[in-house]
């Protein structure tokens, strides 16, 4: 099972990753297939119990590859870790099958409190360079994070998601309607402060006509003849 884990994920590097030349490539240069496979065999140790031999292949992979991967990560088959530096998945993490991971991802959690407290991602889901997804929630199939997005909330299948916090463009390729923003920007002050310039302008305009139109009715007043 293992051995075959193992081939799936070098599979899916040479068709998804177009500077992969050949298989045997991809198996002896790729750090993030070595990643994989040094994974692979310390979730084994995890999963039976056998938790120091398995946190020490695990360490011994990330000094080599640059990637840590906690033994107790739950990771699918096809799964494509590219480029790879600093990329930190958590100990509760589950990843399905044929997701695209690039550098600088974290799959974290929030608090510290023990049981499931990172993430899970469905099949077929891509996170971009820098990405974090931090808590334990649900990402559907066929998701897009979008690079240095941080998202804190569970998303739907065929989502794409960017910004901080992350929060959905696009369903199944459709752009979202942009919601109106009640927060006032700075291009909404500059303009809020050049329209009252010109209300103070009018106003003392105003103020400067109504003196003079009083200075001469008084004037008037004063040169009326007497009956």
């Amino acid at each position: 099972m293992i051995l075959k884990d193992i081939w799936l994920d070098v599979t899916a590097v040479k068709e998804r990753d177009p500077a992969a030349r050949s298989k045997l490539e991809v198996l002896l240069l790729y750090q993030g297939v070595h990643a994989l496979i040094w994974h692979r065999f310390a979730h084994w140790f995890y999963q039976h119990k056998m938790f120091f031999i398995a946190r020490f292949i695990s360490q011994l992979a990330r000094f080599f590859t640059l990637i840590e991967i906690h033994p107790g990560a739950k990771l699918g088959h096809g799964i494509l870790i590219d480029h790879g530096s600093g990329v930190v998945i958590g100990e509760t993490t589950v990843v399905g099958d044929n997701c695209t991971i690039y550098q600088g991802v974290t799959l974290g959690g929030v608090g510290l409190n023990k049981g499931k407290r990172h993430p899970t991602l469905g099949n077929n889901v891509t996170v971009g360079a820098g990405a974090k997804i931090l808590g334990s929630f649900e990402v559907g199939d066929n998701c897009t994070i979008a690079a240095n997005a941080v998202l804190l909330k569970p998303l739907e299948s065929n989502v794409t998601a960017v910004g901080i916090p992350a929060r959905p463009i696009k369903i199944d390729g459709v752009p979202l309607p942009k919601k109106e923003s009640n927060l006032v920007t700075m291009d909404h002050y500059c303009k809020m402060e050049a329209r009252v310039k010109e209300l103070e302008e009018s106003l003392s305009k105003l103020q400067t006509e109504l003196s003079s139109y009083r200075e001469k009715g008084q004037s008037d007043q004063a040169e009326a003849p007497i009956e």
